[in-house]
């Protein structure tokens, strides 16, 4: 199923008035949308970590559990972390949702059709790894429903956001691995490292 939705307008709304709500971007365009929105301290942007995304915010619901944590993803990334899905559905942690950003494209190594845009629904291997929610969003008002269930903590989401296939200009969020896990320890008021 191809999307029609704007990936920056939908980040744009799932982080509105975020309040204490925990960021981990998947490497290329979500962090450059997530970085468009407006850079934050509580942004955890990867590089060079393909596929980590998952396990890194499933980490951080984990020990950071009165905070919402929203993983934000593209589906060529999650593709590539599909086993975290299984790891997750074990424990559950209810203040942890996946928004993954799906174009059906690997839209940071030329736009070749992904495996989404072939068909395979992300939203049914959450479904199976016993994500008590799942959606596969096509409207804004799918991503206010999203946005609200995030922010309340209602349990362990995945949504997989129909976006357009697009290649906006880059909103490069900062790129000093050490200054972003720094500045995300010191915002959750931890030392650093």
């Amino acid at each position: 199923m191809t999307g029609s939705l704007d990936r920056r307008a939908v980040t744009a709304k799932l982080l509105e008035d975020r309040g204490d709500l925990l960021v981990v971007t998947g490497l290329g365009s979500p962090s450059y949308d997530a970085m468009a929105a407006g850079d934050h301290d509580l942004n955890y942007y990867l590089w060079a970590a393909m596929g980590s995304a998952a396990t890194v915010g499933f980490g951080l619901a984990m020990t950071q559990r009165e905070k919402p944590v929203l993983v934000l993803t593209g589906d060529g990334e999650m593709l590539m972390g599909l086993g975290a899905l299984a790891s997750i559905g074990q424990k559950l942690p209810p203040n942890l949702t996946i928004a993954v950003l799906d174009n059906g494209h690997y839209g940071e190594t030329g736009m070749q059709t992904s495996h989404t845009g072939r068909d395979i629904e992300l939203a049914r291997f959450a479904e199976a790894a016993n994500f008590p929610w799942t959606r596969i969003v096509t409207d804004m008002d799918g991503v206010s429903d999203l946005r609200t269930r995030m922010q309340s903590q209602s349990g362990t989401s995945f949504a997989a956001i129909k976006i357009a296939a697009e290649n906006l200009p880059r909103a490069l969020p900062p790129r000093d691995g050490v200054h972003v896990k720094n500045r995300f320890r010191a915002a959750l008021g931890l030392s650093t490292i």
